[in-house]
């Protein structure tokens, strides 16, 4: 660590009262919030802002409160009823995770980091989030902001790698606290700190709680210096297309004509070759007479 790095008791002591006085009301925080309902938003909130997550969520819930009841409809119902949220693969892996929840677990969702992580479609970050926040266990738990707030109170450097290297892990692993009930708090407290506070753009260091502690903050906030994170672009790229036909298929009630995605997306060979990356990820379901519909 950086010399200027500060204790990590003190760190850990300022952010989690920090934490306790500024968290932000998200529902799947709440007390008695089920485990599938944590799993659920931890799923959703990948990669998309909170607000958009929260309204989906909370209508998802109310439609399929257990696995079991997200589990006995069609998996295109999940993709019709993720919406907008985007990476709509995320709607299918919720799904058979559902399935396999049922059909291993008896309905209720697995309680070690372990079994978690074998269910379909869910990952080391997913898996450690859902046995913390919804089973307290003190299991490591490291997304984007937790990354950032690491490297700049302990290292001194203005961001974290474009994606996550061993060495950030490590320092994720040395930094949690040793006690059982700090540990659970710091993750989520650490995590809420990077998302309101020490966020990648716009550090407000002049309301952090450890902007005192901070070795990047008393080493002058050097600039990074690190390779760069490339932007995505969206306007006429597949993404937009593929999400242009999707919302076709999500708010039709019957199989839809080649037709009418033609009239959404009139570029054939783009089209064509979206429909086919669609059909290949198992999120449309072709039919005989050039119809398409969600999978049933």
């Amino acid at each position: 660590m950086d010399p200027l790095a500060p204790s990590l008791p003190v760190l850990h002591d300022r952010v989690n009262r920090w934490y306790a006085a500024n968290a932000r009301a998200l529902p799947w925080r709440l007390p008695g919030t089920s485990a599938w309902a944590v799993l659920v938003s931890e799923v959703m909130s990948h990669q998309t802002p909170v607000a958009r997550v929260e309204p989906v969520w909370r209508e998802w819930l109310a439609r399929w409160p257990t696995p079991a009841d997200l589990a006995a409809e069609a998996p295109g119902e999940a993709v019709r009823a993720w919406g907008r949220l985007g990476y709509p693969r995320r709607a299918l892996r919720l799904h058979q995770a559902a399935r396999a929840i049922v059909e291993r677990h008896g309905g209720q969702v697995p309680t070690t980091e372990e079994a978690l992580r074998a269910l379909p479609g869910i990952g080391a970050y997913t898996a450690a989030a859902v046995a913390c926040f919804a089973f307290r266990q003190p299991t490591v738990v490291v997304d984007t902001n937790v990354r950032r707030v690491l490297v700049r109170t302990l290292l001194a450097e203005a961001q974290a790698a474009p994606a996550m290297i061993r060495s950030e892990h490590d320092l994720a692993v040395a930094a949690l606290p040793e006690d059982r009930d700090d540990a659970v708090v710091w993750n989520v407290a650490a995590m809420e700190l990077g998302a309101l506070v020490c966020t990648a753009r716009s550090p407000r260091c002049d309301v952090c709680p450890v902007a005192d502690l901070c070795a990047w903050n008393r080493a002058g906030r050097p600039a990074y210096t690190g390779p760069l994170r490339r932007g995505q672009a969206w306007e006429g790229t597949d993404r937009q297309a593929r999400g242009a036909l999707l919302g076709v298929l999500r708010a039709a009630t019957a199989p839809v004509s080649g037709a009418d995605l033609r009239e959404v997306w009139p570029a054939d060979p783009q089209r064509m070759r979206c429909l086919d990356s669609l059909v290949a990820d198992g999120l449309v379901e072709p039919l005989a007479g050039d119809r398409y519909r969600l999978p049933a």
